[in-house]
């Protein structure tokens, strides 16, 4: 079975990129308003009927919250930025169709802060730019957990991401045989460091960040191909700044976590910085959370003029401080998936 359409989301969002540098006129997307309707019964369909495409995905703006909002295109400086909601569309797609068998088990990979061991060297390895062992694909050692080729598990091929969901297939030994969503290939991971999620796991709770155009958008499924539009704001991701921020890596991830105050350090040091409050954790040190409050400051910032700007995070997604208070309510712990796309 090929995993490539949530690839495709990233290949469609830097296509959109390519079109902005060569300063050709945005192409204007349209979303329905909403219209008072029941909400429809969540069916999944067998996995043998007709997979959904991006055509196939309605969106409609029925926001939840309204604050700090974005039209779908805005200006930005000398050029304009949108939400894309045909990327956005065509993962909804492949959402929806990787949870049409009902039955499939579904589990998490997870190492937040090498908690469940330092995973071992993968068979080929580098040193980046900071300094840390990565595989060749560009994924850290510290907070990920080892793959192994199913023929020789006595060392890892690669690393998989703290957060990245996979459909578990089978047990061999002390092993876990999965299928990452986002992934082509199965792979063997020992049990520690994965865990299973519940066989009610649905994920009908999506957040879509961009770290190109740095804005962030929720959406909620209400019924085969329906998705309703919750909020539409700016956002503030992690920048390439070695030796300590890093950029918020692309990629579909679990919702794992939630803080009402994630106390962070000042860079280099043991001494705390502050907190950033209402923070969601999805991959290994990256939240969704409201604007930083610096010690010795104790009250919160509702804004910063920064969002929407610049990547300027140490690998988080910020936000207006209301927004990640509804990130927060709105989106359940383990039960919610963060696209990053650009």
């Amino acid at each position: 079975m090929k995993h490539f359409v949530l690839f495709a989301c990233v290949a469609v969002g830097l296509i959109f990129a390519g079109c902005r540098n060569r300063q050709e006129p945005p192409v204007p997307v349209v979303v329905q308003e909403a219209e008072p309707k029941d909400t429809a019964v969540l069916e999944f369909p067998h996995p043998k009927e007709k997979q959904l495409t991006a055509a196939d995905i309605s969106l409609t703006k029925e926001l939840l919250y309204d604050q700090h909002t974005l039209e779908d295109t805005y200006p930005y400086k000398d050029t304009v930025r949108s939400f894309k909601w045909d990327v956005i569309r065509n993962c909804l797609a492949y959402i929806e169709n990787m949870q049409r068998d009902t039955t499939a088990r579904w589990v998490v990979l997870q190492n937040y802060k090498n908690l469940n061991k330092e995973a071992p060297l993968v068979r080929k390895f580098v040193r980046n730019v900071y300094r840390r062992v990565s595989d060749t694909l560009g994924v850290e050692r510290y907070q990920s957990v080892p793959l192994y080729l199913p023929a020789d598990t006595l060392v890892p091929e690669r690393y998989g991401r703290d957060g990245t969901i996979a459909y578990l297939k089978g047990e061999e030994g002390s092993f876990y045989r999965i299928l990452p969503a986002t992934f082509e290939e199965e792979w063997l991971a020992p049990r520690s460091y994965l865990k299973q999620l519940p066989d009610s796991t649905v994920f009908n709770h999506v957040i879509f960040v961009d770290r190109l155009d740095q804005n962030i958008t929720t959406l909620e499924h209400v019924s085969e191909g329906e998705w309703k539009i919750r909020s539409m704001n700016p956002a503030t991701t992690g920048m390439h700044a070695p030796p300590y921020a890093q950029e918020t890596p692309l990629g579909m991830y679990l919702l794992q976590q939630k803080k009402t105050r994630m106390v962070f350090l000042k860079d280099g040091s043991a001494e705390t910085g502050g907190y950033a409050p209402y923070a969601s954790r999805f991959t290994n040190g990256a939240y969704i959370h409201g604007v930083p409050v610096n010690a010795p400051r104790t009250s919160m910032i509702e804004y910063s003029w920064s969002l929407g700007t610049t990547p300027r995070s140490h690998m988080c997604v910020r936000n207006a401080t209301s927004h990640s208070k509804f990130v927060f309510d709105w989106a359940p712990t383990e039960r919610s998936l963060v696209v990053v796309i650009e």
